[in-house]
């Protein structure tokens, strides 16, 4: 995957095709660009948390079902944000599927275009998702260890249906786990954006004046 690098304009070169950038190339296209979009595929608390100033939010499971009515509001320079960029890349792709083909990856995630500097809006301090999965799926393993060691043999068998899991996961590109932790009370934000809400926010496509960033 092909990395943007800023050039006096803060556009990639026209012989390359741009799938990524990074937090300075986007940080000079929010100067340099109003038609820019910036979207933001994690979940509602995520973004309730930590985001990018003037993203929207549009968490990826709605995306995925909604994605042919939001390539409708999208012009021709879109950013997708997540917390690392996995589920950026695959939103990439189902807008990739709806005709949109010119949306690029942030590399690094929010927690990378903060640390670089750039305008982040902070909220409710929460763990991201990827970080629970990671203590869910350790403390799942370390368990079933454990307990075989200590209590039966058979109840190692969660350390190797978790590994499984993981394995299956990284396989599909999904995570059935961060499905399930997304739903748990702590993960649930003040307000969680309807599609009519992602649509309201967005511009009309060629509109031009767009206050998608502010």
């Amino acid at each position: 995957m092909a990395s943007a690098t800023p050039s006096s304009t803060g556009s990639p070169t026209p012989a390359s095709a741009v799938t990524a950038l990074d937090a300075q190339t986007l940080q000079a296209w929010q100067r340099e660009h109003p038609d820019l979009i910036v979207l933001d595929v994690r979940s509602a608390a995520e973004f309730e948390s930590l985001h990018i100033a003037g993203s929207i939010n549009v968490p990826l499971p709605l995306l995925k079902d909604h994605a042919d009515s939001v390539a409708t509001r999208l012009g021709g320079r879109v950013v997708l944000v997540c917390q690392s960029g996995v589920r950026a890349e695959q939103a990439r792709q189902r807008l990739g599927a709806a005709g949109v083909d010119a949306a690029t990856v942030l590399t690094g995630g929010v927690p990378g275009y903060a640390a670089a500097g750039g305008s982040v809006v902070r909220g409710k301090e929460r763990w991201d998702l990827e970080r629970q999965v990671r203590l869910a799926a350790g403390s799942l393993v370390l368990a079933g260890l454990t307990g075989g060691r200590f209590a039966s043999p058979k109840v190692r068998t969660l350390a190797g249906v978790i590994g499984a899991g993981l394995t299956f996961s990284a396989a599909t590109n999904t995570c059935a786990m961060g499905k399930a932790l997304s739903v748990m009370p702590w993960n649930k934000a003040a307000v969680d954006p309807t599609p009519e809400d992602v649509l309201a926010s967005l511009p009309l496509s060629g509109a031009g004046d767009t206050a998608a960033v502010a």
